[in-house]
């Protein structure tokens, strides 16, 4: 992966980090909103709010339109299939991971069924 991709994914997993950014984006997934709107279940300041949107529009992971004085927030897609791509490429290690495990179940299972077979 080139420099300029891995700081790009190092800029998306800090963003993705914190709990209310993840909150925000999961908002945002459902359609556009603005800072007020996506402001409102949190119990924190509208002050507080709009850092977390910079640092996710600085990742890239939003955009702010503006339509005369609404600044709808809308979410970007990209970065998050950046990091799907990174994840996938572990998919195949955990998986043999869990083929192993179910293999050692199965004989764990055969080995309890066996033992009640002789009884």
């Amino acid at each position: 992966m080139p420099i300029a991709a891995q700081d790009q994914l190092s800029t998306t997993f800090a963003a993705l980090a914190d709990p209310t950014r993840r909150a925000i984006l999961a908002r945002l997934a459902t359609g556009e909103a603005t800072v007020n709107e996506i402001a409102e279940p949190f119990e924190v300041s509208l002050q507080a709010v709009s850092k977390h949107l910079k640092v996710l529009e600085r990742a890239g992971l939003i955009t702010r339109g503006r339509t005369a004085q609404w600044r709808p927030c809308r979410l970007t897609a990209e970065p998050l299939e950046d990091v799907a791509d990174w994840v996938a490429r572990y998919r195949a290690f955990w998986e043999a991971g869990f083929d192993r495990l179910d293999r050692r179940l199965q004989e764990i299972q055969k080995g309890q069924t066996g033992e009640d077979d002789e009884r």
